[in-house]
């Protein structure tokens, strides 16, 4: 994974564009399942936060048959307070921006944490797809997100739930630095 930025808008508008187009055939199909077992779980990361699973979403039966971790994390420009309630409510409505795009298995949707930061735990089919998804993700992410606090982790060759229960299986997979944001220590 080299340095961090967003695709161009051409080409980022257009995955989303071929993202939304896909989504709505899935959602027609009902292959977009909304499995309530992990609500609740809180993500404990070494930076110190925490946050919780307020929604997962899957497609099909979530397996990716090249795993790959996908940890996304921005801060929203003006929501705090009571806000963040209603931004939970409203993210369901952002399922197609997502789903949609080749190489979607599953997603936990986290409240924000200590920091007013989201995050997004995916697992990926294949590491240049999710790297390919988060680029695009971070064009439609800028237009509300406070600058500079978007960032995202690839960890290829592992399943985002190996991730969870041992999250030392991430060692040396992340992004290069001290940046310790989307490093989970444990869950409960």
């Amino acid at each position: 994974m080299g340095e961090q930025r967003p695709l161009g808008h051409g080409e980022a508008w257009l995955g989303v564009a071929d993202c939304f187009l896909a989504s709505s055939a899935l959602l027609t199909r009902c292959r977009v399942h909304v499995p309530k077992e992990r609500l609740g779980m809180r993500l404990h990361f070494e930076d110190g936060t925490s946050a919780r699973v307020y929604r997962e979403t899957r497609l099909g039966s979530g397996l990716a048959k090249n795993p790959c971790t996908l940890v996304v994390v921005f801060r929203l420009r003006l929501v705090g307070g009571p806000g963040h309630a209603l931004f939970r409510k409203e993210s369901l409505l952002n399922t197609p921006l997502f789903v949609g795009f080749p190489g979607f298995a599953s997603k936990l949707w986290l409240a924000h944490d200590e920091r007013d930061r989201y995050r997004g735990v995916y697992e990926w089919d294949g590491p240049d797809r999710a790297e390919h998804y988060a680029r695009c993700l971070w064009r439609v992410l800028a237009l509300v997100s406070v600058p500079g606090s978007i960032r995202y982790a690839v960890l290829p060759g592992l399943r985002r739930d190996d991730f969870l229960a041992d999250p030392g299986r991430a060692e040396g997979l992340g992004p290069d630095g001290t940046e310790a944001w989307w490093r989970v220590q444990d869950t409960t």
